[in-house]
């Protein structure tokens, strides 16, 4: 079988990526464990001398971890309406300036981004990275489904983590993930640890765009560790026995402890045909970053 692979995670093994590159590579190892072949290291929001220091981790790392692809940058360009675990004070706008700073510190190594798409100067952003060859994403969002429609028009291809950090799906207004399930070409990115998604909607997105969900961890540190207190991008993060991360003295969800192999049997306990979850855990994500 070919190997899970993850475009969505933050670390793993009690490590987050980018902290440090010992860390980084027992975060690859603690996923690879788990059936992971292939990854993306996921950056919160930060500031660029930050993301600088980050990014050279995490390709010293890929010095010795061949099944690391490169960097998804969830952030900086997020609506802070929506920012979920991520420091208001590291999010901003895509100013033509910030956009081309970020490409320089990336680079090649820039696999997937994501972006809000009401921002100013976002659209022109997500065509910009969409010609440097990422996979931009739209999330951590206010956007309504004209807006979503119109982010893929310039050059958005994902949806990150669908139904959270976003609005929901009703009569009259259906959302990000509506504009992305009538469009053939978006994806959509599911957590399914049975915390950020009913697995009535699970089954549901699968059963109308199988060949578009990639299924994703958002894992942090405390995948594959033990519960207690984490800390992702300079937030306290509470992890409960149930596996449930929290900000510290919230109810605001901070990732996952999730794994893929777990991700596939909770789909296919909600009634999602195994093939059907195990492609969307490693063909599907495999073919959308051609890498």
């Amino acid at each position: 079988m070919t190997g899970y692979v993850d475009i969505h995670c933050h670390g793993g093994g009690g490590h987050a990526f980018g902290d440090s590159v010992d860390g980084t590579r027992a975060a690859v190892a603690a996923h690879r464990a788990h059936g992971t072949s292939k990854l993306v290291a996921s950056l919160v929001s930060m500031p660029l001398d930050a993301l600088d220091r980050a990014v050279d981790v995490v390709r010293a790392a890929r010095t010795h971890e061949p099944a690391l692809l490169g960097v998804h940058l969830e952030g900086p360009f997020l609506a802070p309406e929506r920012k979920g675990a991520h420091d208001p004070a590291a999010l901003t706008v895509p100013t033509p300036e910030i956009v081309a700073d970020i490409l320089d510190i990336v680079g090649d190594d820039l696999v997937q981004i994501t972006i809000a798409p009401e921002l100013p100067g976002a659209m022109r952003a997500i065509g910009e990275f969409a010609r440097a060859g990422a996979v931009v994403a739209v999330g951590h969002t206010t956007a309504d489904a004209a807006t979503t429609r119109a982010a893929f028009e310039a050059g958005a291809t994902l949806l990150t983590h669908g139904f959270n950090a976003m609005a929901g799906v009703t009569a009259r207004h259906v959302g990000p993930v509506g504009a992305a399930l009538a469009d053939p070409l978006a994806h959509i990115e599911l957590i399914a640890d049975g915390i950020h998604v009913d697995p009535v909607l699970i089954r549901a997105i699968f059963a109308t765009a199988a060949e578009r969900v990639v299924l994703v961890t958002d894992a942090m540190a405390a995948a594959a560790a033990a519960p207690g207190s984490y800390v992702l991008g300079g937030l306290d993060v509470e992890v409960s026995g149930d596996g449930r991360a929290v900000l510290a003295g919230t109810d605001t969800l901070a990732g996952s402890t999730l794994t893929l192999d777990r991700a596939v049997e909770v789909c296919v306990a909600a009634g999602v045909p195994r093939h059907q979850a195990v492609a969307a855990a490693s063909t599907v994500p495999e073919r959308l970053i051609r890498r």
